[in-house]
């Protein structure tokens, strides 16, 4: 097999706003991997007793692009200004195509605060392209049962796409793949990318032998080479694999929005100070 791996990437230790994460994407190199735009790795504890409206993210707008968060420990609850609250636990996953945007939270459920436990999520940011940038919000969720298994791996869950014969369950307004969860020790993961697609493979935790290459190690991400990628766990490790088509359209961000100029940018952060975005009032919602 050829070698699958355009670059490595390794994830470096930023602070947002007091919440340690681990970032394989940007970095000081990359800005983006089109249309991958954001890559955060978190990775705490919950303590016993915690306020369950004073923990995780609280209410915050976003417009243009696509928060997606994939959960392998402990839960999230999500809340949003369009009426959609629920909890996704270890292995599941949320998927929020934001469009002309909503106000939303995501915080560790009344459950897990009150007996405490590891949290450990992936929050991954998707572009939208410019004809999607402000079709109606919708928030899409899938717990663990919910989705496949891939073959030799009965807790990595293919969300998105399609491989080997496996589809995901979930249909979101841009096309990508999405693969996560934990593997098995010697175990092969195979998995191709599509022609022209951008894919990435991050290890949370582990490590193992990519074939054509070799060793990959915790917290390393992998850009990868269009075709057939088989990565062997040496230990039981956590992955993740996205892949999509590059959208090619220029990308302006600020803060939470992702358009195409600064003059959309400016109306985004209008339209949320006028409410139009909607309001969350977590209490109402339970």
């Amino acid at each position: 097999m050829n070698n699958p791996v355009k670059r490595i990437l390794p994830a470096y230790e930023v602070d947002m706003g007091g919440i340690p994460l681990l970032q394989p994407l940007p970095t000081q190199q990359v800005d983006q991997i089109d249309p991958f735009l954001l890559i955060h790795h978190h990775n705490s504890e919950v303590k016993a007793g915690s306020d369950p409206y004073n923990s995780g993210v609280g209410p915050h707008p976003h417009r243009g692009f696509s928060p997606v968060t994939f959960i392998y420990q402990g839960d999230v609850h999500h809340r949003d200004s369009r009426g959609n609250s629920s909890v996704i636990k270890a292995g599941g996953i949320q998927w929020c195509d934001m469009g002309m945007g909503m106000v939303h939270s995501e915080r560790p459920s009344a459950e897990l605060c009150a007996s405490g436990g590891q949290q450990e999520i992936i929050q991954l940011w998707v572009n939208l392209p410019l004809r999607l940038k402000m079709m109606a919000p919708q928030y899409l969720a899938c717990q663990a049962e919910e989705m496949p298994s891939l073959p030799g791996h009965p807790n990595a869950r293919l969300a998105t796409g399609s491989q080997a014969g496996i589809n995901g369950p979930l249909k979101t307004a841009f096309a990508v793949e999405s693969a996560f969860g934990s593997l098995e020790p010697h175990v092969p993961l195979s998995l191709v990318t599509k022609p022209s697609h951008n894919a990435l493979l991050y290890l949370l935790s582990g490590s193992g032998r990519l074939v054509g290459h070799g060793l990959v190690q915790a917290t390393e991400m992998v850009d990868l080479k269009e075709g057939e990628m088989e990565f062997v766990p040496s230990e039981p490790s956590k992955f993740l694999y996205v892949s999509a088509p590059p959208i090619g359209e220029r990308v302006e961000s600020y803060g939470p929005f992702v358009m195409s100029n600064q003059s959309e940018i400016m109306a985004a952060m209008r339209d949320y100070q006028m409410g139009k975005m909607g309001f969350l009032v977590e209490r109402d919602l339970g």
